[in-house]
């Protein structure tokens, strides 16, 4: 499990001071770039080596509000990985009392530039070893 710290900025809110829902989602993605920087491997990288790894699914569980001023923590794991496509769970916190606020997963492919489907056990074993070395399959 990977942590990324966030404090929430005015513009995320609407007008009662509460984060609009879509900005859950680019958390999850923020989230998940650090936890591919931290693993060693950020998408910069994987961008280099041409493998694109695009949104299969996303979803989240909003469970009590995030306000403009608060600091959250967004746990996040990998918790499945096989040949072609790899998911993730995520947990964000107030940094502050630990309460939890939403609850999420994401799943993702991974395709060449063109758009075929990367094998990536075959295709790029450095990328899948880093990928093997932070999975954390769920319970």
């Amino acid at each position: 499990m990977k942590y990324y710290d966030r404090k929430i900025n005015y513009y995320e809110t609407d007008q009662m001071g509460i984060v609009h829902h879509s900005n859950y989602i680019r958390y999850f993605e923020e989230a998940r770039c650090s936890f591919m920087e931290q693993a060693g491997y950020p998408y910069a990288r994987l961008e280099e080596e041409e493998i694109m790894s695009p949104t299969l699914a996303v979803s989240c569980r909003y469970m009590h509000a995030v306000r403009y001023g608060d600091t959250i923590r967004v746990a996040v794991r990998m918790v499945k990985l096989t040949r072609l496509k790899c998911a993730f769970t995520y947990e964000i916190t107030d940094s502050r009392t630990g309460e939890i606020r939403a609850k999420g997963t994401s799943e993702h492919g991974f395709i060449s530039r063109d758009g075929k489907p990367v094998v990536l056990p075959k295709e790029k074993p450095q990328f899948y070893a880093a990928c093997q070395a932070q999975y954390e399959p769920e319970e």
